[in-house]
């Protein structure tokens, strides 16, 4: 215990940028996610398409891939504004597929006639979308989204190995030092990423409580 309490600052700063890492990715991912998830659902076939094939080649590449991509390929484009937001951009690119897929299925759980409606009294698609079909959409899947956002920020652990200190790249560098008291770091980690992921998990629970009764 004394290597993780000796080393707590390196740690903390470690769990300030996993942090983050998550903060950013998730909110790119979900504005992102939205916007292919409306894709997918639009009438018009070429959006549809792109949507398509964007949600499948993006979800079944593994993120290791996309973040060498993003850390190695991205500079060599002249685009480098940094390993950490290089980083973030990865995690939020391979992170929106399954934010707009939960969206998704939330949209198909909207009862079409509410849709029927919106367009006879003259709401275009955009319309019928932004402010009847989404709004409901959201408050369905929030669960199932949580649960995106929790393996988002269980992933932010693999942005470690392309240069981000987060809280991997933190044991990494405490583990050079104290080669000693390895299953101590590991477990000052772990600790660390239940301090993130148990939360969310009861908020999902609580939130999936709550839309039962409302249905």
């Amino acid at each position: 215990m004394d290597a993780v309490i000796d080393n707590l600052p390196t740690f903390l700063e470690g769990f300030r940028n996993t942090l983050g890492l998550l903060a950013l990715a998730g909110i790119g991912a979900f504005i992102l996610g939205i916007v292919v998830a409306a894709m997918r659902i639009s009438p018009v076939g070429s959006f549809r398409a792109f949507a398509t094939v964007y949600t499948e080649i993006v979800r079944n590449t593994p993120l290791t891939l996309v973040l060498f991509f993003c850390a190695y390929l991205l500079p060599y484009l002249q685009f480098s504004p940094g390993y950490f937001q290089l980083a973030a951009i990865g995690l939020t690119v391979y992170t929106s597929p399954f934010v707009a897929e939960a969206l998704r299925s939330g949209v198909n759980g909207v009862h079409v006639g509410q849709a029927e409606a919106a367009r006879s009294i003259g709401l275009t698609f955009g319309q019928t979308l932004s402010f009847i079909v989404m709004p409901q959409a959201v408050r369905m899947v929030i669960p199932p989204l949580i649960n995106v956002f929790i393996a988002l920020a269980k992933n932010t652990s693999v942005a470690g190995a392309f240069f981000v200190f987060e809280l991997f790249g933190a044991a990494r560098q405490i583990t050079n030092d104290r080669g000693d008291a390895v299953i101590a770091i590991l477990l000052a980690v772990a600790v660390f990423y239940l301090i993130i992921t148990i939360p969310l998990g009861l908020v999902a629970g609580r939130i999936e409580k709550k839309v039962a009764v409302l249905r």
